[in-house]
This record gives C-alpha cells, structure tokens and sequence, in this order.
C-alpha cells in the first residue's frame, strides 16, 4: 500500500473512529531509514538527482533555479 492509498482509507474511515484506530495500528506505511524515499526535494518532492550536501536536500533541477539567491556563485 502506498502513502496516498493510506491517506485515501482515512479520509474514508474520519467517521468510523474505532475502525480508524485499528487501521492505523496495523496498515500504517513504514517509517523509512534508507533508500530514495528518504532523499526528496524539498522544494519540488523530485526523488532523483538529489543534493544533500550543506544539507540543501534540493533536486539539481531547483539548486540551478535557486542557485544565485542562496549565495552560490557561477564560475564559467
């Protein structure tokens, strides 16, 4: 089950509050340590090409965008 069929169920189930408890407890998604779920952009939710150096936690596609307002320089 993906985090939005999760959410999805518990909007369905905000009347049922018994059946939501129970439905958390044992359908909740993981809490993940590693892998690409864990890096996202920030800025734009992208999970490839990801910069987390200086802990910008930025795709490279919005580091170019943002690069000059964070105080990065252009060096040609």
């Amino acid at each position: 089950m993906t985090a939005s069929d999760f959410n999805k169920i518990l909007k369905q189930l905000r009347g049922k509050p018994a059946v939501m408890k129970k439905f958390i407890a044992h359908c909740k998604p993981k809490e993940r340590s590693t892998g690409i779920a864990v890096q996202k952009c920030e800025r734009c939710g992208r999970f490839g090409a990801h910069l987390s150096q200086y802990n910008l936690n930025l795709c490279r596609q919005c580091f170019r965008e943002i690069a000059e307002e964070i105080g990065f320089e252009k060096y040609n």
